[in-house]
C-alpha cells in the first residue's frame, strides 16, 4: 500500500500540534461545569494526529487525520470517563478556518437511545483554537452545549 502525499487538509491538522492550555466556558442554559486543564497534539506519521489531555484525572484523546480518497477529515474522541468511542466524519467549511466533526453518542435524555452530534473546531490564529459542542434535537436544530477555548502553553 502506499502512502499518500499530505494534502492541504493535513497542514490544517498540523496546526494542532504543541502544548494547549484549555478553559471551558459557562453556556447559558447547561451545566457542564467550568473546568481547565491541559492538551498536547502530536503527529502520527505525516497524516494524523493525536491529542491527549485532561483535568483532574479525566483523560481524553482525540485522532484526527483527512482521507484523501473521500475528501473527508475522521477521527476518534474517547474519555476516560465514559465507555463510549466517539466516531467522527467532517469537513472544513468555506473559509477554513473551522472544522465541523459529526459523531453518534448517547443521548443527553440518558434513555438509552443515541444523538447526534457535532463538535467544530475553529482555528482563531497560531496560538488561539476554540471547540464548540453542539447536539442535535428532535426537530432538527442543534443546541450548543459546551465551549471550549485553548490557548498555546
Amino acid at each position: 500500500m502506499n502512502v499518500p502525499d499530505p494534502a492541504p487538509q493535513h497542514l490544517w491538522l498540523a496546526r494542532l500540534l504543541g502544548e494547549w492550555t484549555w478553559m471551558t466556558e459557562a453556556v447559558p442554559g447547561h451545566d457542564h461545569p467550568v473546568m481547565t486543564g491541559t492538551e498536547t497534539f502530536r503527529p502520527i506519521g505525516p497524516l494524523w494526529v493525536q491529542g491527549i489531555g485532561g483535568a483532574d484525572g479525566q483523560i481524553s484523546q482525540m485522532t484526527l487525520g483527512f482521507d484523501t480518497r473521500t475528501g473527508r477529515f475522521n477521527g476518534t474522541w474517547l474519555g476516560a470517563m465514559m465507555a463510549h468511542l466517539w466516531v467522527y466524519d467532517g469537513q472544513l467549511d468555506a473559509s477554513g478556518t473551522r472544522l465541523s466533526l459529526d459523531s453518534t453518542g448517547p443521548s443527553f435524555a440518558d434513555d438509552g437511545t443515541l444523538a447526534r452530534y457535532r463538535d467544530e473546531i475553529e482555528i482563531v490564529s497560531d496560538n488561539e483554537r476554540v471547540l464548540r459542542a453542539s447536539y442535535e434535537n428532535a426537530d432538527g436544530t442543534w443546541t450548543h452545549f459546551m465551549t471550549t477555548r485553548y490557548r498555546r502553553a
